[in-house]
C-alpha cells in the first residue's frame, strides 16, 4: 500500500511517501501507526503522540480503529485548523 505523509509528519519521517506491506496482524490505522513507530527513530518521532496524528484511507478521513484491509493509499497528517 502507498503511505503518504503531510506537514510535520513528513518532515519528521524525512520522505513524502513510500510503498509498504505491513504484516498481516496490522489491521487498523492505529496498529499501522504503532507498527510504523517501531520502524526507526524518525518514525517513532513522527508517531510519538499517535492520538494527534490524523489519517485518511483512499482520501477519506477515518478514525484510528478503521480497518486498513484493501486500502490503496493511507495518508497521515497533523490536526488541521480552519477559519
Amino acid at each position: 500500500m502507498k503511505l503518504v505523509y503531510f506537514a510535520w509528519v513528513r518532515e519528521r519521517i524525512g520522505k513524502p511517501e513510500e510503498e509498504l506491506s505491513p504484516p498481516a496482524e496490522v489491521r487498523t490505522v492505529a496498529e499501522l501507526a504503532a507498527w510504523l513507530a517501531g520502524r526507526g527513530e524518525e518514525y517513532a518521532y513522527a508517531f510519538e503522540n499517535p492520538g494527534i496524528v490524523r489519517a485518511a484511507i483512499d482520501r477519506k478521513h477515518v478514525k484510528p480503529d478503521a480497518p486498513i484491509a484493501g486500502a490503496r493509499e493511507i495518508a497521515f497528517f497533523p490536526p488541521m485548523t480552519g477559519g
